[in-house]
């Protein structure tokens, strides 16, 4: 009996061992391949999704651009502008930065550049007794200086290096009592003249302080409140006359002193005479320097 070989009856199943290795080596590297791709594939697309994520949220204000790449549009976070060829300008840059930083609380401008030195300004008044044949020569027995801002800098009783005939307590305010302890006057004047060194002084004639002082002030540094003519023209008085400190405090500030039958506080006065220099403070000092430099 005649048997067909199985080779011979299906000729297009007959294959060799060693093709069919090849080709299957060949499919699991296609595989690999296409896996290898597929991955990579995942990983550009989620790298540009965060990348979009990460621009939306900050802003094109908070982008900061390389040299290859230009600022995103105003209307999208994620789209180039058409130059992004070209390089960002630094100016816009700095513009966008500024504009992201918080508004902070405008420092007001008197404490960051003031136009003069307040500690340079202080105000004296002092306060006299009378020595001598029927009290008629003036000593010194109470000194008061203030403070740009009016606090007391010095306020102490004098006791005159002479025997005190008359103690003027109804100007002075000065009674025996105050002078018993009372500070003796060469270390007083020391202390003082210590203070005034090198100071703007401030003072209503303020020329007799300095005499019972037994000093002379340098004048470019001395500010005499009673002889102003800006004062007087703003209390109403004649320009060239000499107000008093009471007459000049009542006009413009409608403010009393000197009151009562206790007599004269030289710190009440020295407060009342800084106040009204600082209210002409700009114009009196614009005009000594102009002044000066002719």
């Amino acid at each position: 009996m005649f048997v067909v070989c199985p080779k011979h009856r299906f000729p297009h199943y007959a294959t060799d061992s060693s093709t069919v290795g090849a080709k299957t080596t060949k499919r699991m590297h296609l595989n690999k391949t296409q896996e290898h791709d597929v991955a990579v594939t995942f990983k550009e697309h989620k790298r540009k999704n965060l990348n979009q994520s990460v621009i939306s949220t900050q802003g094109p204000s908070c982008n900061v651009a390389t040299p290859n790449q230009g600022l995103p549009h105003a209307g999208s976070a994620n789209k180039p502008s058409s130059s992004s060829h070209q390089q960002p300008s630094f100016t816009m840059m700095n513009a966008d930065a500024k504009a992201s930083k918080p508004k902070s609380k405008p420092i007001p401008m008197s404490r960051c550049q003031p136009t003069r030195l307040p500690s340079k300004y202080l105000a004296m008044d002092c306060e006299m007794v009378g020595t001598g044949p029927k009290g008629s020569i003036s000593q010194l027995a109470r000194c008061s200086i203030v403070s740009y801002e009016g606090d007391v800098v010095y306020d102490k009783f004098i006791n005159p290096s002479v025997p005190v005939t008359d103690y003027r307590t109804r100007w002075s305010g000065i009674h025996a009592g105050d002078l018993r302890k009372a500070t003796p006057f060469n270390q007083a004047r020391k202390e003082i003249l210590k203070l005034l060194a090198g100071k703007v002084v401030i003072g209503h004639a303020v020329h007799n302080d300095f005499h019972v002082l037994q000093y002379t002030h340098p004048a470019a540094l001395t500010r005499d409140t009673s002889r102003i003519p800006l004062l007087n023209r703003r209390a109403g008085f004649e320009e060239k006359g000499c107000a008093s400190l009471k007459k000049l405090t009542k006009a413009i500030f409608n403010r009393d002193i000197q009151t009562g039958q206790r007599g004269h506080s030289s710190v009440e006065d020295a407060r009342a005479t800084m106040e009204l220099y600082k209210l002409v403070e700009d114009e009196w000092e614009k005009k000594l320097a102009s002044a000066k430099a002719k």
